[in-house]
């Protein structure tokens, strides 16, 4: 995989030019559509050429494209053209490229999650929003949680489990009645999915820098899945997550809406 690199306002002198964009588009037909009249607009660009990325979609084509330039050191300009579109800006075919230049900077760690299924194999997957950990069956799970080596709770009963990063806090967390969480907050949400024992347990507020286990008790009554965005990986035994500050990737938005702004209202949202 290409080595990561962290973007910097010192290699964005495309700002004080006309970035070159490379469009990249979901395939739903208003997405779809949108692609064809920005090409028309805009001229195609090759994405290995582009300054900075354009995502035609909804959230889940932003973590697409995010995971595919991941590493590559592009920033993500995302349009809305899905649904909910909570990383997206505004969809506009007027005034793209001045309002890519002046667009603010939103910077995100992806969280790196290594599972041992009931085989013994490994796999490593990445997740930008969270990584869930999901009952498989009919029984509920039961799950040991350890952070950093020590076990903080020695059985969870509960549908499942998920850590959240800041970015993915108003995700599937906030449906969990997990808490958002700043953009720049150095925290990750480990909120549980329908608990039922201990019934007070609501979650907790970690750092960024820990490492999480999960263990799976009774694995083989209580089947569970671990998933990483849109990895997800069954029998899932033992799962460590951490954050992996290696990486950086940034998410431009439109000033005056960027993900810290929006996470704001999202907390006043009646």
């Amino acid at each position: 995989m290409q080595q990561p690199t962290s973007p910097s306002p010192a290699n964005e002198a495309w700002r004080h030019g006309r970035p070159a964009l490379a469009f990249v588009a979901s395939n739903a037909p208003d997405a779809e559509l949108a692609l064809q009249r920005l090409h028309r607009f805009y001229g195609e660009c090759a994405p290995e050429n582009a300054d900075v990325i354009v995502a035609l979609g909804g959230d889940g084509m932003m973590l697409q494209t995010l995971h595919r330039f991941l590493g590559t050191g592009k920033p993500i300009y995302g349009m809305n053209r899905g649904s909910v579109g909570f990383l997206m800006n505004e969809f506009r075919e007027d005034g793209l490229l001045d309002r890519i230049r002046t667009a603010t900077r939103s910077i995100v760690h992806p969280l790196n999650m290594l599972v041992t299924d009931g085989a013994g194999v490994q796999t490593r997957a990445r997740a930008f929003n969270e990584v869930s950990l999901l009952r498989q069956t009919h029984q509920a799970a039961k799950l040991e949680i350890s952070v950093d080596d020590t076990v903080r709770l020695p059985e969870l009963i509960a549908d499942g489990l998920l850590l959240a990063t800041p970015t993915g806090s108003t995700a599937y967390n906030l449906s969990a009645n997990g808490p958002i969480l700043p953009l720049s907050a150095p925290l990750m949400a480990l909120t549980p999915i329908s608990a039922f024992r201990p019934r007070r347990w609501r979650g907790a507020l970690l750092p960024d820098r820990v490492r999480v286990r999960i263990r799976a008790i009774e694995a083989e009554k209580r089947p569970i899945s671990a998933v990483a965005d849109h990895v997800e990986i069954r029998d899932a035994r033992d799962i460590e997550i951490e954050m992996d500050h290696e990486i950086t990737l940034v998410m431009l938005h439109d000033p005056g809406h960027g993900l810290d702004e929006r996470i704001l209202r999202e907390q006043f949202d009646a």
